[in-house]
């Protein structure tokens, strides 16, 4: 079944381990709102700690939007939410946003990923890619149209492509790392700032290749199929995406963060909500597909906002 915000939220809500709120936090019970904006690929592990922390806590709100990591840091650094997901770090031209709206912030670590490259079930010839291959298939200037393009033994078939809008913080690691240049990339490919556009369009399309964060992908292993990626630079050969081989699947792998207004800390419920989500997210982390950063990331997240 596609991945939907519900059942993701859902899924992750019923598994994940409910931990009480700080004891000495006095959070009203006046309706109160906390926005949350940015990354698709972020946004599984807080939707689920956010219903986690609307079941313990009443009377607060926590929305959670998709506007990709490069439009939720625009609406953060504008002032109209609390916390931007994201699934790179903030650039210079933002930090310069934030700047001059007087936003101060503290990034907080909360989970690695691999962005994972997906093909439709019934391919079976592109099941291994090294990084050089998608190079020659992604770059700015490919002139790849056919999978026979890549390797003269797959069939001459068009290839339609799919991937993350220019938005997007995983649409502006995967060109950095794969392409060598930080938003490189061929333009002429479905995009979407919504992962699950992107599910639906490679499973429903043998000739189909795309690419979003792993989640998407777990949640959604009966209709797409991923591809082993080989960077050439070690002895790891093919490596698939999966929590149990994040070290080893380079370059894909990353971490992923939340920023918080510092301002927004001196409310209550938003301290408690920051509080609750570095107590959950490790927790939560496997349960929505990600892999949980050590206990002492954490630990050094909830220094920082005291």
């Amino acid at each position: 079944m596609f991945m939907s915000k519900v059942k993701v939220l859902g899924a992750a809500a019923a598994t994940a381990a409910t931990l009480g709120l700080m004891a000495n936090t006095a959070i009203s019970q006046s309706s109160s709102l906390i926005a949350i904006d940015g990354s698709s690929t972020v946004f599984p592990i807080s939707e689920a700690i956010a219903e986690e922390f609307m079941g313990a806590q009443t009377g607060v709100n926590v929305t959670v939007g998709v506007s990709g990591t490069g439009g939720g840091f625009k609406k953060f650094c504008a002032g109209e939410t609390a916390i931007s997901n994201a699934s790179r770090p903030i650039k210079d031209s933002e930090v310069e946003m934030c700047a001059e709206n007087g936003i101060e912030y503290v990034k907080l670590d909360v989970a690695y990923d691999a962005i994972t490259v997906v093909i439709n079930p019934e391919n079976t010839w592109a099941t291994e890619m090294t990084t050089e291959q998608l190079a020659m298939l992604w770059s700015p200037d490919s002139d790849v149209d056919q999978w026979s393009d890549i390797d003269p033994s797959w069939p001459s078939d068009e290839i339609n492509l799919y991937g993350p809008g220019t938005d997007s913080g995983t649409f502006d690691y995967f060109t950095d790392e794969i392409n060598g240049e930080e938003g490189a990339s061929r333009a002429d490919y479905t995009a979407s700032e919504d992962d699950n556009v992107l599910v639906l369009g490679v499973a429903r399309d043998v000739n189909a290749l795309g690419y979003f964060g792993m989640a998407y992908y777990l949640e959604n292993q009966d209709a797409l199929s991923a591809v082993a990626i080989d960077d050439g630079e070690g002895d790891e050969g093919f490596v698939m995406p999966s929590p149990a081989t994040i070290e080893e699947y380079e370059p894909l792998a990353r971490p992923i963060f939340i920023y918080v207004n510092k301002a927004e800390l001196d409310r209550p419920e938003v301290q408690a909500f920051v509080e609750y989500y570095l107590n959950n997210a490790g927790s939560i982390a496997g349960e929505v597909g990600y892999v949980a950063l050590p206990d002492s990331t954490y630990e050094e997240g909830l220094a920082a906002i005291q």
